[in-house]
């Protein structure tokens, strides 16, 4: 009887053990529905067959994103089930270094972010200027945008007049097109009665005079400075509790190592 308490007493906990394997197949299978998703998307613009198409794009590829979310998310998390489930330490190490790393960068972008306010700002401004000029070079980043613009009720970064950087949407130059001094319908006021959104709402409404009965006012950027310090204890509180459940991940991954090392120790 003895013997067989002192053999049960050397197991590792399995509870630790499939817990942490229970969430990390979760977010395993969200990294390969990214990387598929991601794959998928440069498949339906044709950058598989032409991988140059990459280089070419003067503005952010929110595939880029998607695939980098996915890759890491796939290889943590991997490192983290099969670690678990075969009681690997070197890879909980991994797994627990990784999260703690991952962890480590929020908290920097978080505190620069707020300490370098003005040049953040900036950036971001920069930012989002450069992806204005390369709006129709790529269907994704133009879906971005549109979406931003729409769920902020905005347009442009800072004023619409931004739109004067895109070649399409410029007031300047000699060519007759329709879209010239206009702004993506994703700028229009929604008109409630309109069941069928008007793509051409935009075209050339820069030039008329009443054009703020038609477009929104405010850039996108102050929209999402407002919303941010509107929803402040919503944002934090999110951070921390995802901070929370890293710090919670990486105390199982640790545990486990702890008591696989114990159960070697006692069968030598």
């Amino acid at each position: 009887m003895r013997y067989g308490r002192r053999l049960r007493s050397l197991e590792v906990n399995c509870c630790y053990k499939y817990l942490l394997f229970s969430y990390n197949i979760v977010f395993w299978l969200a990294g390969v529905a990214l990387i598929s998703a991601g794959f998928w998307a440069w498949s339906e613009k044709g950058v598989l067959q032409d991988l140059s198409q990459v280089t070419r794009l003067h503005g952010f590829d929110p595939v880029w994103l998607v695939l980098v979310v996915g890759a890491v998310t796939f290889v943590v998390s991997f490192a983290g089930c099969v670690g678990a489930l075969r009681e690997n330490t070197f890879l909980l190490n991994f797994f627990s270094a990784a999260i703690g790393t991952i962890l480590f960068l929020e908290l920097t972008v978080a505190i620069l972010a707020v300490v370098f306010e003005s040049h953040f700002r900036d950036w971001i401004n920069n930012f989002f200027l450069a992806n204005i000029k390369a709006y129709r070079d790529d269907i994704d980043l133009q879906n971005l945008i549109d979406s931003l613009q729409i769920l902020n009720h905005c347009c442009g970064a800072q004023e619409p007049s931004d739109w004067d950087l895109n070649a399409y949407f410029s007031c300047s130059g000699t060519q007759l097109r329709r879209e010239k001094c206009g702004v993506p319908f994703s700028c229009c006021l929604i008109d409630p009665a309109e069941a069928v959104v008007n793509t051409q709402c935009g075209y050339d409404v820069r030039k008329q005079t009443d054009w703020k009965d038609h477009i929104y006012e405010r850039g996108c950027i102050p929209a999402l400075e407002n919303w941010f310090l509107g929803n402040l204890v919503t944002v934090a509180t999110v951070f921390t509790v995802i901070s929370m459940l890293q710090m919670g991940l990486i105390y199982l991954a640790k545990t486990l190592v702890v008591e696989i090392e114990n159960v070697k120790l006692n069968y030598r």
